[in-house]
């Protein structure tokens, strides 16, 4: 009895190749794949394996990681040509019979290894005023009704972890789109019923860098650990700033 417990309670074990694009600006202008085996389990992630190969193979190894259970968004990157969060991607999802490739996302400076320069990502966030803009003495609670909730619920769900963005071909050619992400983060207060500066965030966004870069590949929204609808958000910013309104 106990042993076949033992037997239902075994997780496999695996070896998997990774090929990790490797930068280090100290030591050299040019990029290089390096691969390592390490053995695995059927409930490890991505992010498992660089830690396997941070602590036990290869200390120099560099890439950001916070939380670990897809919240904080700092892990993206690209595994297999594809952005994801590493903290989500089980291995055993991936075809471990081929090497696992990793690199940074695209788009924006590397600085070293898998960590870019999210700076630009970061100012466009902030160019489109994030946060509420409302009177600022209110004579009552800002009431709002489940509908209302309801029509800008999905873009409350951005983790700011640029996979959207940098999944974008447009902002790969050109960095001064404002990119998904920022567009996403503008919709969540353009569509509130209690914000008072969408005609402002209309007129930013209807910049020449601003929605209508867009081109509707869909990448950022396949791309988006938190599944949401962003090339429709886009959209709909896009009639907003036609209609001239919400």
């Amino acid at each position: 009895m106990v042993d076949s417990v033992k037997e239902i309670a075994e997780i496999p074990s695996f070896t998997v190749t990774l090929m990790v694009r490797r930068f280090d600006p100290e030591t050299s202008e040019e990029a290089k794949w390096v691969d390592y085996d390490v053995l695995m389990y059927g409930t490890d992630r991505v992010l498992d394996a660089l830690h396997k190969i941070k602590w036990e193979i290869d200390g120099s190894l560099t890439f950001r990681r916070s939380c670990a259970h897809g919240v904080c968004g700092s892990d993206a990157m690209r595994i297999n040509g594809r952005n994801r969060l590493a903290c989500k991607t089980l291995i055993k999802d991936l075809d471990i019979s081929q090497p696992i490739y990793i690199e940074p996302i695209k788009g924006l400076p590397v600085e070293k290894d898998l960590i870019v320069n999210m700076e630009p990502f970061y100012k466009a966030y902030r160019d489109i005023n994030p946060f509420l803009i409302a009177g600022a003495n209110p004579e009552k609670e800002r009431l709002q009704s489940p509908e209302q909730r309801e029509r800008y619920d999905d873009t409350t769900k951005c983790i700011l972890c640029a996979a959207c963005t940098t999944s974008c071909p447009v902002f790969w050619t050109d960095g001064q789109y404002f990119g998904p992400a920022a567009i996403v983060n503008a919709h969540r207060f353009i569509f509130d019923s209690r914000d008072e500066g969408a005609e402002l965030r209309l007129d930013i966004l209807n910049d020449k860098e601003g929605v209508w870069r867009c081109r509707t590949t869909f990448n950022c929204t396949e791309a988006c650990p938190r599944g949401i609808q962003v090339t429709k958000a886009i959209a709909e910013v896009k009639q907003a700033i036609l209609k001239g309104r919400p």
